[in-house]
């Protein structure tokens, strides 16, 4: 059949059909909010290079939660920034670090909102790298017995699912038995299983302290020429007992969502990060692109790809023109 016979736009004649044949949906419900804490009390700083993004004392915290929820997002992603670095990282597995007191401010404030923490080092490590490191290698097994501890902190201050994101062999394997062997079996983990060494983190550097002291990461972060790799990192995750998987960043990296959404039956989640973000900002400040049609568009993109859930920085707006 062809056309005249055949005529497509039949389809697309108004805004009904569109809806009643639309193949891929968003809402809310597949947003994830990341928040930045840090220590004080009535903090609200804006980060200059990612515009209405926002350091948080856990107070404002408890606040931002309320709006999330009451926006219908579902969850958050907690990254801290801690008072004082050191070559462990000690604060990040500390009973009084920021990310707990925030973790205990949210779930008082907002029981129900789903709590996810970020669990990685580089935030807190005076050398800004996602593993220990001696004589300027970064170690992967003696980083292991860290990430345990520090995803069972968070786990005792109330997280519903820890995030491992520094791309260490073994890491969730490692993670999954730390947190069964303290009792909080029912703590899931959303593993960072396909990170990219990208350029695109450079605006959540600023906003998370976290540029490394020398060197980069690609000997950790997964080369961005490369695609079955990632199914390979991805199938040792699942094996190692991740509940959900992830691909960072996501714009980048549409074609590696889908080949992890074909072969994987686990959640998938996308983080559309930081650089793709503060583009949309600073073109839509220049009056070069319609702000809302652009984001929404990337973000349906992305679901389109085959995310589940994707964690954005547009999660609050993107709710509200949602809603509207």
């Amino acid at each position: 059949m062809s056309f005249p016979t055949l005529r497509l736009r039949r389809l697309r004649r108004n805004e009904n059909l569109r809806a009643l044949v639309r193949e891929t949906s968003l809402s809310p419900q597949h947003l994830i909010a990341p928040l930045f804490a840090v220590h004080g009390e009535g903090v609200r700083r804006e980060i200059p290079s990612m515009p209405n993004v926002y350091h948080l004392s856990p107070d404002e915290l408890a606040r931002e939660a309320e709006e999330i929820a009451a926006l219908g997002l579902p969850a958050v992603i907690l990254f801290g920034v801690p008072a004082h670095k050191d070559p462990v990282g000690r604060e990040n597995f500390a009973d009084d670090g920021i990310v707990q007191q925030a973790v205990r401010a949210i779930k008082s404030a907002v029981p129900s909102l789903l709590v996810i923490t970020d669990v990685c080092l580089c935030e807190y490590t005076d050398h800004g790298h996602c593993g220990l490191v001696r004589d300027g290698e970064i170690l992967n097994d003696e980083t292991l017995d860290v990430l345990g501890k520090v995803a069972v902190s968070h786990a005792r201050a109330g997280a519903d699912v820890v995030a491992p994101s520094g791309m260490m062999d073994g890491m969730v394997a490692a993670i999954r038995a730390a947190l069964d062997g303290a009792g909080y079996s029912g703590v899931g983990v959303l593993s960072y299983a396909v990170k990219y060494a990208s350029s695109f983190y450079g605006p959540f550097r600023d906003a998370a302290q976290s540029a490394p002291a020398f060197g980069d990461r690609r000997t950790h972060q997964m080369d961005p020429a490369n695609a079955r790799e990632a199914l390979r990192e991805a199938r040792l995750d699942a094996e190692e007992g991740a509940d959900m998987l992830m691909v960072k960043p996501a714009l980048a990296y549409l074609d590696v969502i889908r080949r992890v959404r074909e072969r994987f039956e686990l959640p998938l989640a996308a983080y559309s990060v930081s650089g793709e973000y503060s583009m949309i900002k600073a073109a839509a400040a220049r009056g070069w692109i319609d702000e809302r049609r652009v984001a929404l568009e990337t973000l349906l993109a992305i679901r389109r790809a085959g995310a589940d859930m994707i964690l954005t920085y547009y999660a609050k707006e993107a709710a509200r023109w949602l809603g509207a």
